[in-house]
């Protein structure tokens, strides 16, 4: 009998990119390369699913093994991310159809999608091919965001290095704005990712600590904001400390439910497109309290930092990206791997299964026990939840001052198929 070949594998990005989010395709891809009686050649999409659509692949088998483990500890998408949604089929069977010509045409069995909930949404809708297409298909959802909200998974790889970025850079440029406020800034404000759910902001939370005191006031998507209560806990802290440091999320809603920063426009998602609720807060700072003030927005600092990523964060992301592999061995399809908490003290965690259609379209919020009472920060539970995220180090290697990250060759893969796709 003819031996059968292995089906090739299709890994992609999706999303906003993270310090780690490397790691998890350098866990993907070592995995496979592993069991290649298995899984035959790893092609990753060159800009998320928007390869697959176009049939612009890449062979990572074009690179050495010492550049897929330099992925490891290289910030941002390797192989390119994309903001694209897939429509239902009702809605555009040709995308589905273009997906099955382009996954048969490079025998492609496997599918692994890194990325947040829309990516598990995407999943999701892969998955189904086999029964709604007839086309055999794995699909298993990567899970990456750094606002750490997907359901099941005790955290998201992504976030634990976020955590970490926001809670340094609040405690450092705090005590910047304390050597200062004598003459200068009296209120700093922070801001951060987080379009509904606050953990990003809550890091912030850790820069002030039992042995290193430092006011801090936070403004979480799930408190509506109170601009009387806000200026008076304002007003009290830098009476009493000189000064205090703002964290607030771009997501912070006001008592009528709408985005302090939306500004009408929509992102690819179609979800408002925020940005700049540091300067409206401190617009309001100096008008009621006339308090000097200075803001900063974390921006994409805070999701590409590498240099100080978490080392708990670089291992989940590397092994959510290995266990996907592992499972679909098993046969699994319209799964992901989720992070479990064993303990907390000491910290230990482990990889289960969960089924993408608990996970796909839902937003996992700050618990309310996560809040203090008066809303502006958060909890001994908070901070139990959040310390083990951020700590450890892995640092990349240096040359000369500067961080080394691989740039590999992203050989494209020659197309098979006549036609082109349009998006």
């Amino acid at each position: 009998m003819p031996k059968i070949r292995p089906k090739n594998a299709f890994y992609a990005q999706s999303g906003g990119v993270t310090a780690v989010i490397n790691a998890s395709a350098s866990g993907v891809i070592e995995t496979a390369r592993k069991h290649k009686n298995k899984i035959g050649k790893v092609y990753a999409g060159r800009n998320g699913i928007i390869g697959a659509l176009t049939e612009d692949l890449i062979d990572t088998s074009g690179d050495t093994p010492r550049a897929i483990a330099a992925l490891r500890h290289t910030p941002s998408g390797a192989f390119g991310s994309c903001r694209y949604k897939l429509k239902s089929l009702e809605e555009n069977r040709r995308q589905y159809e273009r997906l099955i010509e382009v996954f048969a045409a490079h025998d492609i069995g496997y599918f692994f999608y890194n990325g947040g909930g829309d990516s598990a949404d995407t999943c999701l809708k892969v998955s189904q091919l086999s029964e709604t297409m007839g086309y055999p298909i794995q699909a298993i959802h990567v899970p990456k965001t750094v606002d750490n909200d997907l359901p099941i998974t005790d955290n998201c790889p992504g976030f634990g290095s976020v955590a970490k970025y926001i809670a340094v850079s609040t405690r450092e440029a705090s005590f910047d704005v304390a050597s200062m406020a004598k003459t200068s800034t009296k209120v700093f404000i922070i801001e951060v990712m987080g379009r509904h759910a606050g953990w990003i902001a809550a890091a912030g939370g850790l820069a002030s600590s039992a042995d290193t005191e430092i006011p801090i006031l936070i403004l979480f998507p799930e408190v509506k904001f109170d601009r009387k209560k806000f200026m008076g806990k304002v007003d009290r802290l830098v009476k009493k400390h000189g000064y205090v440091s703002v964290v607030v999320s771009e997501g912070v809603k006001g008592p009528d439910g709408k985005f302090l920063s939306d500004q009408g426009l929509k992102d690819a998602f179609g979800h408002a497109q925020l940005g700049g609720v540091a300067p409206v807060v401190a617009g309001m700072v100096k008008q009621d309290l006339d308090l000097k003030y200075h803001w900063a927005v974390a921006d994409y600092l805070q999701r590409s930092a590498r240099h100080i990523a978490s080392k708990t964060d670089v291992d989940q992301a590397y092994a959510v990206g290995r266990e996907a592999v592992r499972m679909a061995l098993k046969g699994e399809n319209a799964v992901m791997p989720a992070i479990k908490r064993v303990s907390n003290k000491p910290y230990r965690w482990k990889i289960e299964k969960a089924s993408l259609d608990k996970v796909a379209n839902v937003e996992k919020m700050m618990p309310k026990n996560f809040i203090t009472r008066d809303g502006f920060g958060i909890t001994d539970k908070c901070r139990e939840y959040l310390e083990p995220l951020i700590k450890g180090e892995d640092y990349p290697p240096y040359k000369n001052g500067m961080p080394q990250y691989i740039r590999l060759k992203n050989k494209p893969v020659r197309k098979k198929l006549k036609s082109r796709f349009s998006l």
